[in-house]
């Protein structure tokens, strides 16, 4: 992901050091990470081999680390899955919509399906049916900016 994309998706993201709740309900904390069952009956998270107890709050190292691991398999989903060829803005896009969504519904996705069959301009279309959190259209916004993203190259 470029310097670029790792800003929007930080900027669509926020940062809180404590859990919060998303806008669906979930237990998150760090820059988007949903606290999993396992980490929020431990009260730790796992990070490069350490135990991180988060319950009292993450630093910024920590946080930083937590968004670099997720974003790494975030990318690696979007180069696994992804069978043609993508611009930088457009790998972006996609990584900070499998970041939101997750990898097991982009993988489901007709917006993946679609683009695997070379229908570039269907993207931002597809982006516009993901606006949903626990059935209110509270990602709209975000979408809006991914589709705007995806249809404007970097500038080189």
């Amino acid at each position: 992901m470029t310097q670029t994309g790792i800003k929007s998706l930080l900027a669509r993201e926020g940062s809180r050091s404590k859990m919060y709740y998303d806008a669906a309900g979930l237990p998150t904390i760090g820059v988007g990470h949903l606290l999993t069952r396992s980490e929020m009956t431990s009260g730790k998270i796992w990070i490069d081999g350490e135990a991180i107890h988060w319950r009292d709050g993450l630093s910024n190292d920590q946080i930083t680390r937590l968004f670099d691991r997720d974003n790494d398999l975030a990318e690696a989903a979007v180069s696994d899955l992804v069978k043609v060829a993508l611009a930088d803005h457009q790998f972006d896009v996609l990584v900070s919509f499998v970041f939101n969504v997750g990898i097991n519904a982009f993988r489901k996705s007709t917006l993946l399906r679609k683009l695997n069959a070379g229908d570039y301009a269907a993207v931002p279309e597809q982006l516009h049916r993901w606006i949903y959190a626990a059935g209110k259209p509270v990602l709209r916004l975000r979408r809006e900016e991914e589709a705007r993203q995806w249809e404007t190259p970097y500038a080189v």
